[in-house]
């Protein structure tokens, strides 16, 4: 919860769309028609396509966690669109050999994927003639895990009759075709199909294993029953917001029963106009932090009985047991009802001489780019003022920051291990979640994140890849409550998980029970779920939107976020902006933005059923 110290920002911005080469809408409106022609297509394709040699069930690919993917380039000429597919599932090296009929180039490529353990190898009849890279396919195999996707009339299966990896097979040769045979291998589609004929000796008719599918799957909004046209209305509501200056940029992307069916990107970064938003760009998550960072830690401790929900704070945290927190209960912090007061103005603290504008031993914690606090800020200040704040109205619902720093140290108490690491590799990585995370610009060029404030007053500076709230900043860039940042797909994935209770990509994660008693409303005062925000019953309020479902739950986030799962729909919808640009503007509150998008898409998908 961050306060507003600056003024409304009055730059112009432009509106225009970004699109990465998904199956989603298109820059260019498409109509209902067109979409229902692609769907045909995308249909015939799929129909089309067999599953070879997975008897030993490689495919889908799961157990993401515990390899690393490379795509290897022999000359496909959709490869493009293939490899950025594959990254929508996992992070996935694409590795090119453009000399490839030079047996040398093979040989270094081979070398070049010594690091990789699955190795995926996209090829065409024509490439499938060439002895070297038939030579080249099966010496990798010798050492890795390799799936070959095939495109051609199936002339070229009789040249992998002595091989024993999986192959997914389309008979057609096209964009459409390298952006579906992906989403086989990861499990974003089941396959289904059989051969029609006998190609070779070990390819014969009816031969084809089937899957089932564990993943998102990217298509257009007619395969979830949802007409285009009717999902047009997120466009003039986007547009609307970046010419009102809500935000300079924005990020939409909805998915319906497991589909992502809507995923644009709208503006630039900035209102300078100069970098355009991407759907893979990578935003500051701000509150949202606490539902798909924190609250996922602490469902899986409650879950292996690790933590109580109805033990008091003291009991997990030695430095608690002398300060007015000592008795209060956790379920009672998860449900913003430990009577914490609502915030703590750190920054307003510094002083002279407790932050320098270079590294050092005595200034070893990054806030910004140039500013660094002194060692122990956190420790030694931050931490004992709130753990020694006053307990003014417990029982009562009042939002609080704190409680998610207490969550923060409750479950590192308990794993013994940071809660930024623990998060990554007990969910993000394993799920595929390749942006997620906190301290971004430890992982990712500075361009791919799109900036927040340029802070005039505390860290002044442009801020690009640090957490936007001051006291996460302080913190040094990880919090229970804000820190998190992440793309839209990320987001969606984890999303999409709750919406399953608990299973993603074959993987269990949670319990059913345990997803639906963190979701549903748990407080006698408050709409509130533990740690999730709801819908509220209050229809007055159109909380979320107006025309959002009693079962909906998700979070925002200051920075102007949205994060919401309705499953009286089967739906995940994503907002992602940087509000907070320039300076801190209410015009996407004022605009109504979130909301009306909400229901845009909420009258997209009622409309379907009918």
């Amino acid at each position: 919860m961050e306060r507003k110290y600056m003024k409304k920002n009055s730059l112009a911005g432009i509106f225009t769309v970004g699109l990465a080469v998904i199956f989603t809408l298109s820059a260019c409106a498409q109509s209902h028609k067109q979409a229902e022609d692609r769907l045909k297509n995308i249909n015939a394709i799929i129909n089309s396509s067999v599953l070879l040699n997975n008897q030993q069930n490689q495919i889908p690919l799961t157990k993401l966690a515990s390899q690393k993917f490379a795509s290897v380039d022999l000359g496909f000429v959709y490869q493009k669109s293939f490899d950025s597919l594959l990254n929508k599932y996992a992070a996935v090296k694409s590795l090119s050999a453009i000399k490839y009929k030079d047996s040398t180039t093979l040989n270094d490529l081979e070398d070049d994927l010594k690091f990789y353990s699955t190795v995926i190898v996209s090829v065409t009849d024509q490439l499938a003639k060439e002895g070297k890279i038939l030579n080249f396919i099966s010496n990798i195999a010798k050492h890795k895990q390799v799936v070959v996707a095939a495109f051609g009339d199936g002339k070229s299966l009789s040249s992998f009759d002595n091989l024993t990896n999986p192959i997914v097979w389309s008979p057609t040769v096209s964009e459409e075709a390298a952006m579906i045979l992906p989403q086989f291998i990861f499990g974003g589609i089941s396959a289904n199909g059989t051969l029609s004929k006998n190609y070779s000796a070990k390819y014969t008719a009816a031969s084809g294993y089937k899957t089932t599918a564990t993943r998102f799957k990217y298509t257009v909004p007619e395969d979830a029953g949802v007409n285009t046209e009717d999902l047009l209305e997120i466009d003039k509501i986007a547009a609307e917001a970046i010419a009102g200056k809500a935000s300079p940029g924005i990020v939409v992307l909805v998915a319906k029963d497991g589909k992502v069916i809507y995923n644009k990107a709208y503006g630039y970064h900035t209102y300078d106009n100069l970098v355009k938003d991407q759907v893979t760009d990578i935003f500051d998550m701000a509150s949202v932090t606490k539902t798909s960072a924190t609250t996922p830690t602490i469902m899986r401790l409650v879950e292996e009985k690790k933590l109580n929900l109805d033990t008091n704070i003291g009991f997990y945290i030695p430095k608690a047991r002398n300060t007015p927190m000592n008795n209060i209960k956790v379920r009672e912090v998860m449900l913003h009802q430990a009577g914490f007061i609502p915030y703590i103005p750190f920054h307003n603290f510094v002083k002279e001489g407790d932050y320098s504008r270079d590294s050092s031993a005595a200034f070893p914690t990054k806030v910004a780019d140039n500013y660094f606090i002194k060692k122990g800020f956190f420790t030694d200040f931050m931490w004992p003022k709130m753990l020694n704040s006053p307990i003014k109205t417990r029982g009562s619902y009042v939002y609080s920051d704190i409680s998610m720093y207490v969550m923060k140290d409750i479950a590192e108490q308990i794993t013994e291990e940071p809660m930024a690491q623990y998060i990554l590799d007990n969910f993000y990585t394993p799920l595929g979640m390749q942006t997620a995370g906190y301290l971004p610009r430890n992982r990712f060029a500075r361009e791919r994140i799109v900036p927040t404030e340029d802070d005039k007053a505390f860290r002044k500076t442009l801020l690009e890849g640090y957490v936007h709230d001051q006291g996460a900043a302080l913190a040094g860039g990880v919090a229970g409550h804000a820190g998190l940042f992440a793309s839209a797909n990320d987001i969606a994935i984890y999303n999409q998980l709750l919406l399953n209770r608990g299973t993603y990509g074959g993987e269990q994660y949670f319990k059913p029970e345990t997803v639906d008693m963190f979701t549903n409303k748990q407080s006698n005062v408050s709409r509130r779920g533990l740690g999730f925000d709801r819908h509220d019953a209050d229809l007055t309020k159109k909380y979320p939107s107006q025309l959002a479902s009693s079962s909906t739950y998700g979070h925002t986030g200051y920075t102007g976020i949205g994060s919401w799962v309705d499953p009286a729909r089967g739906l995940v919808y994503i907002f992602l902006s940087n509000r907070v640009h320039p300076s801190v503007s209410e015009q996407l509150g004022k605009l109504n933005i979130r909301p009306r998008i909400q229901d845009a898409i909420n009258r997209a998908i009622d409309k379907g059923k009918k």
